[in-house]
C-alpha cells in the first residue's frame, strides 16, 4: 500500500520518481510518511506538516516486528520530524466496530466501536484511533483522517490476516455465511491519498459499492457443498481445525467470519471517491493462494512428520495383520 500511495502522490505532484517532496507543487507534496512499522521518512529536511500513518495498518509487518500499534504510534507522534505536524492519515480498519449477530446493515462511521478483545489487532487499533483523537484535539487546528477499510486485497498486497478471512468466509458449517466485503487495495490508495490531499478531517469507511452474499463467496471459492454441524459443537472443532490446518481461521478471527459487519460508504463518496473494482474481483484476483500456501515452515515440517508418523503406522499395521494371517 506505501508503494502505491507514494507512487501516486508523485504522480500528482510532478516530482521525479522516488522522491517525497518537492516545490512544484506544494499543496500535492507529501512531508512525513509511515509505511512500515517504526520507520519514518522525512522529505529533504523540510518540516513535516502532514503524515500518513500506515505502519499500523499493516498487520504483516507489526507482526514480523513483534510490534505494538499503541507503542508504534506513540513513537511515531513523539517523533521530532512531526512536531509540526498539522494533518495526520490513518490507516485503521472496519473491524475495529467488531463482527456481532447485532450489527446494523450497513455500519456507518457514527456506529459505536466494538471490537473484539479476542483479536488484539482490531482491540489495538481501536486504542490509536482514540490516541489520534486525543493528538487532534490538544491543539486547535490539527486535523485526522481515520480510513476504515474492509477486506483488503490484491493479487500483491493481500495481508495473512486477510487471506485467512477469505478463506474463511463461506465455510460456515451450521448456518449460512454472512455477507462480505472485498476492497482492492488501488482503491484503498486512492482514499488515502484523496483525504491527504484534501486533509480531510473524521472517519470514513472505505468499501466499494455494496457486498456479496456468503454463498456467493462459497462459490467463487469453488467450495465444496455445506456439511452442517449443531451450534455446541462448532467453537471447539473451528480449534481443532486451525491446530492442524484443516481450517482457514485461527480462533481469535473467527468472529468475523460468522457475522455481519458490512460498512457504508456513502461518506468517503460524497467527498469524490468512487471504488474502481467491485468485490467480486477484488476477492477473485487476491485469493488465487490456497490455505496451504500460508503455512509457515515449522508448521508444514509438524504437517510432514505427522503425515510421516501415520504412514509408518499405517505400514506397521498392515504388517502385523500379514503375519497374524500368515500364521492362521
Amino acid at each position: 500500500l506505501g508503494r502505491r500511495v507514494h507512487a501516486l502522490l508523485t504522480e500528482a505532484s510532478g516530482l521525479a520518481p522516488g522522491s517525497t517532496s518537492g516545490t512544484a507543487s506544494p499543496d500535492a507534496s507529501l512531508h512525513a510518511l509511515a509505511f512500515d512499522a517504526g520507520r519514518l521518512t522525512e522529505a529533504g529536511g523540510a518540516p513535516a506538516d502532514r503524515l500518513i500513518h500506515l505502519a499500523v495498518g499493516d498487520h504483516d509487518a507489526l507482526a514480523d516486528q513483534r510490534a505494538n500499534a499503541v507503542k508504534v504510534t506513540a513513537e511515531v507522534l513523539a517523533d521530532p520530524v512531526v512536531a509540526g505536524v498539522r494533518h495526520v492519515v490513518l490507516l485503521s480498519s472496519a473491524m475495529v466496530y467488531g463482527a456481532w449477530p447485532n450489527n446494523p446493515v450497513p455500519l456507518t462511521e457514527d456506529a459505536a466501536l466494538r471490537a473484539d478483545v479476542s483479536f488484539g489487532f482490531a482491540h489495538q487499533l481501536a486504542q490509536v484511533e482514540q490516541m489520534l483523537d486525543a493528538w487532534r484535539q490538544a491543539v486547535p487546528g490539527r486535523t485526522v483522517t481515520v480510513l476504515r477499510p474492509v477486506l483488503t486485497m490484491s493479487a500483491d498486497g493481500t495481508s495473512t490476516v486477510v487471506r485467512a478471512l477469505a478463506a474463511g468466509i463461506g465455510s460456515r458449517l451450521d448456518e449460512e455465511d454472512p455477507a462480505a466485503q472485498f476492497l482492492h487495495i488501488d482503491d484503498l490508495a486512492a482514499a488515502v491519498v484523496l483525504c491527504h490531499d484534501r486533509r480531510l478531517d473524521g472517519v470514513f469507511n472505505v468499501a466499494p459499492d455494496g457486498w456479496i452474499a456468503g454463498e456467493t463467496v462459497r462459490a467463487l471459492a469453488g467450495k465444496p457443498p455445506r456439511i452442517k454441524f449443531p451450534a455446541w459443537l462448532l467453537d471447539p472443532l473451528v480449534d481443532v481445525r486451525w491446530r492442524f490446518q484443516r481450517g482457514p481461521i485461527p480462533p481469535g478471527l473467527w468472529r468475523f467470519a460468522q457475522h455481519p459487519w458490512l460498512v457504508a460508504n456513502d461518506r468517503l463518496k460524497a467527498e469524490g471517491w468512487r471504488p474502481r473494482v467491485t468485490n467480486e474481483q477484488a476477492y477473485v484476483e487476491g485469493t488465487e493462494a490456497r490455505w496451504w500456501t500460508m503455512l509457515t515452515p515449522q508448521r508444514k515440517q509438524e504437517l510432514a512428520l505427522a503425515a510421516m508418523s501415520t504412514a509408518a503406522g499405517g505400514i506397521v499395521a498392515g504388517v502385523v495383520t500379514a503375519i497374524r494371517h500368515a500364521r492362521r
